[in-house]
């Protein structure tokens, strides 16, 4: 049985070659998850023997990972925005591409400004956090039907020190007054009930209520738009992600509810993930 390092990481690299297209950086992170240790650890000791029970612990963790369970759900946490969040699977595992929306926000966020922004079906509360550590003067809200949901993503702002945020449970945009919001935010379920891709990767285990929205994928959607035409004040921004099919469809609703310099934004991969709308 292999114990050093070494040994061990390129066993469970092997182990992991037919399910996971990262087998070796896969093996890494959940030893140094094991060990609490940095990866550059395991260059400069390769050859350190584990104990008996380091290696079965780790041979567990390589059999969660091989059956396709996301390291995110092993680890309990996903990087986001520089951010340590902690994730289970009550949450949606904050993705990359994510972040184009906190980055299109925070274009049209004033670093002077003290906006009141809600983030709608925050989850971990990756966005909402993003937001609030890089405007600190700016207060966001925080909204997720999920209770189990809302105490993780208070326990990510609590653990990062993020004191101009809450979270709460609610229904979309039911708890907020009418033009009180200089900016609404949302990654909402987006993934039609149908859709072939739901039996794949990651998203067989995620919360099937943070993916899936109706036949077509719109139904937050459908929710979200005229609630958000009430609730924000006159010039405030709307940003929403969706799926890859997706943009047209909505940039058209965007517009019949009204809302003006409307746009669709690209993803890292090139592909439409976020869209735009100011109110009148």
């Amino acid at each position: 049985m292999p114990n050093t390092i070494a040994q061990c990481l390129r066993q469970a690299t092997e182990q992991l070659q037919s399910s996971s297209d990262s087998a070796r950086l896969d093996a890494e992170v959940l030893l140094a998850h094991l060990l609490q240790k940095e990866r550059i650890y395991f260059l400069t000791w390769p050859e350190e023997e584990l104990s008996v029970s380091m290696q079965q612990q780790y041979q567990a963790l390589i059999n969660r990972r091989q059956k396709g369970e996301p390291i995110a759900y092993i680890t309990g946490f996903q990087e986001f925005w520089s951010l340590r969040l902690k994730v289970t699977p009550d949450t949606l595992i904050p993705r990359p591409d994510t972040e184009i929306l906190v980055q299109t926000a925070l274009e049209h966020i004033p670093e002077a400004k003290d906006y009141s922004i809600a983030d709608l079906g925050t989850g971990s509360g990756a966005i909402a956090l993003a937001i609030a550590v890089e405007r600190p003067l700016c207060h966001i809200t925080g909204v997720d039907q999920s209770e189990a949901a809302v105490l993780i993503a208070r326990e990510n702002a609590t653990r990062l020190g993020i004191h101009n945020v809450r979270f709460e449970r609610g229904n979309w945009l039911d708890a907020f007054a009418d033009q009180s919001l200089d900016m609404i935010l949302s990654n909402p379920p987006y993934v039609a009930e149908k859709d072939p891709h739901m039996s794949e990767g990651d998203v067989r285990f995620e919360p099937v209520t943070a993916l899936l929205a109706g036949p077509e994928g719109m139904a937050a959607y459908d929710i979200i738009l005229p609630e958000a035409k009430r609730c924000l004040k006159q010039g405030g921004y709307l940003l929403l992600e969706h799926g890859y099919d997706q943009q047209a469809r909505l940039l058209m609703r965007l517009q019949q509810q009204g809302f003006v310099k409307t746009c669709g934004i690209k993803d890292y991969a090139s592909h439409d993930r976020v869209v735009i709308g100011q109110a009148t």
